[in-house]
């Protein structure tokens, strides 16, 4: 009897991937493992992973006649590649590095993952110049009264400790946690203890919607005990922190001339890649503390590398080392949580648990806790419970379907774009929002960009093209996708386009938010890379909020649907979230958590994370 067929894994290499592949082979002599080796480590990458997982790919039949039918067993496709020139150990400088767990790296990755590791390490286990515990305890007493309903002990507190007690830090925590907060309270307490002497403090984010919501969150929590005074700092993107230089990958700050800066806090880490984040680490003054915010459940970065959670994989959940903890204790006046097998690196941080956004029984809450455990059938059952309203599931036969889309869109975008103050419209943006999985398809952004202009054109709610203007009609909404730092306009901020009275209302002006004058115009033709978006995908929608979210997923099952996609988009929503999806495709996106092959969590934790 003939054995079975193995299922052959679908691939197709790009012409970057073919290429680098045969050059490898004629710089290393190396025959079709080299090449094949090779081609899915550039491909690998190219998805999102920091190395190739050899022991994942070996024997595998690969269903693409460019790609060599199938990889070699994993011993001798392993010895074959120790043989080659152009593969080193790690540590030696050879276009592609192999550790001693079968992962293989394109070389620059292998540095980025190790100067990384190691600049962590370093700064878990070298403590700052220490303050006065007495002096810390007055600030931490006065910036977190006693609350009648709070956390016992109040974790926004440990939190601030924790940064001022080391010189790496993570603040991890879901959605209405109080992240933003505690990095208020965190600048007030450092400006207080720092004697006279204002220390130089930088906040970044990776994209420029992300830095403008961190500080209008800062600014409006300046309000109360304790007020903030950095009311007035700049929140930088990464990449206009570092200083890019031409269009290439280098940047102005580096180790041989670093940033001017006391404590460097970035927020949003879950979007921030591995080349950047090492980059960063390179650029910041051995003596800076860093703060790395955000939720390790989200989406990782669209480019190599899922850094937040590979730090914060080791987290020790229970508690703190039994000496951390007594040094909390000193400062904090109360006990805190010990766990015998914390180390170094789990001390230095801090999850935030108790959300503040979403009443902890309301559906939109359990449902969000039920998709971060991987509980498909309990999430279905609160999508179909709806009890609430926070959370509900659009399903039934395709005409239902479309029919209840009808409905959302409908109400979501009600109000006529066309006229009205640039304010009130971009407030009105903020309201609703539709998100997608995917770019293309029935149930992508491009098609669901189109239904719905056309919809609202029907409607008289936006204006009919404008000829060859590039701001398209009165009433689009814009996203901006590549930063122009010369009309300070960044990646992910969002815009409309208004009748321009400068021609008689011939043409259109872009509106968009600015921190300085509140609304500024923008002629269209100056715009950088832009796109229409009533819709937009999931990736694209990390670091904005909107009041209500109607989530559009393929019909059919795709490797783009995952869990973190799911609890991002949930995410997003303040107030109510509407799902419309197969019950098969949500069950797989449930199932299929984002794993993304690298090393890092093992340099960080060793065997423990």
């Amino acid at each position: 009897m003939n054995p079975r067929p193995e299922p052959a894994e679908p691939i197709l290499f790009s012409a970057l991937d073919r290429h680098f592949a045969a050059l490898m082979a004629r710089l290393g002599g190396g025959g079709e493992p080299l090449r094949l080796a090779a081609a899915l480590a550039s491909r690998a990458c190219a998805e999102g992973h920091v190395c190739l997982d050899l022991a994942a790919w070996a024997g595998r039949v690969l269903d693409d006649p460019r790609a060599g039918g199938r990889c070699p067993e994993l011993g001798a496709w392993i010895a074959d590649l120790r043989e080659s020139p152009v593969v080193g150990q790690p540590g030696e400088r050879r276009p592609l590095v192999l550790d001693d767990r079968g992962r293989l790296y394109l070389f620059r990755y292998w540095d980025y993952e190790a100067r990384l590791a190691a600049e962590i390490q370093r700064r878990a286990n070298d403590p700052p110049e220490p303050f006065d515990p007495l002096r810390v305890r007055a600030v931490l007493d006065r910036l977190f009264p006693p609350q009648a309903a709070g956390e016992r002990p109040d974790r926004q507190k440990i939190a601030v400790a924790v940064c001022l007690l080391k010189r790496f830090a993570v603040i991890a925590g879901g959605p209405g946690t109080g992240k933003t907060h505690t990095i208020g309270r965190l600048l007030a307490a450092l400006g207080e203890l720092a004697e006279g002497q204002r220390p130089r403090i930088l906040l970044a984010a990776p994209t420029g919607k992300a830095a403008a919501r961190l500080k209008e969150s800062l600014a409006r929590g300046e309000r109360g005990p304790g007020r903030r005074p950095f009311g007035e700092a700049e929140v930088f993107t990464l990449h206009r922190l570092l200083g890019p230089e031409g269009e290439g990958p280098r940047f102005r700050h580096h180790a041989g001339n670093p940033l001017a800066v006391d404590l460097m806090v970035v927020d949003e880490v879950s979007m921030v890649d591995l080349a950047l984040m090492a980059k960063l680490l390179d650029a910041l003054p051995p003596h800076a503390r860093l703060v790395l915010v955000g939720d390790r459940d989200q989406l990782a970065s669209v480019e190599a590398g899922s850094v937040l959670g590979d730090i914060c994989r080791g987290m020790s959940p229970a508690g703190f080392s039994p000496a951390f903890a007594a040094a909390l204790e000193e400062v904090l006046g109360e006990p805190v949580p010990v766990a015998g097998g914390a180390g170094r690196l789990s001390d230095c941080m801090v999850e935030l648990r108790l959300s503040r956004r979403f009443a902890g029984e309301s559906a939109i809450a359990r449902l969000s806790r039920a998709i971060r455990a991987g509980e498909a059938g309990a999430a279905l059952a609160e999508l179909r419970r709806g009890a609430d309203g926070s959370a509900c599931w659009i399903a039934g036969d395709p005409r239902e379907r479309e029919r209840a889309l009808d409905e959302w869109i409908e109400a979501g975008y009600r109000c006529d774009f066309t006229r009205g103050e640039p304010a009130a419209l971009l407030a009105e943006l903020d309201r609703f929002k539709v998100l997608c999985a995917l770019r293309r398809g029935p149930e992508g952004v491009e098609a669901l960009n189109a239904r719905i202009e056309q919809r609202l054109l029907r409607a008289g709610r936006i204006g009919g093209l404008a000829g060859g203007d590039r701001g398209g009609y009165a009433g689009r909404p814009v996203l901006i996708l590549r930063n122009d730092y010369r009309l300070r306009l960044f990646n992910g901020d969002i815009g409309i386009c208004l009748p321009d009275a400068t021609r008689g209302g011939e043409g259109v002006t872009a509106f968009f938010r600015d921190a300085g004058s509140g609304i500024r115009a923008v002629p269209p033709f100056l715009l950088p890379e832009h796109e229409t978006v009533w819709a937009m995908t999931v990736h694209k929608s990390q670091g904005s909020e909107f009041d209500d979210i109607l989530l559009i997923l393929p019909e059919r099952d795709s490797p783009v649907l995952s869990r973190e996609l799911l609890y991002t988009a949930l995410t997003r929503a303040r107030r109510r979230i509407a799902l419309c999806a197969t019950e098969e495709a949500f069950r797989s996106a449930v199932n299929r958590p984002l794993r993304r092959t690298s090393g890092l969590r093992e340099a960080l934790w060793g065997e423990e994370g």
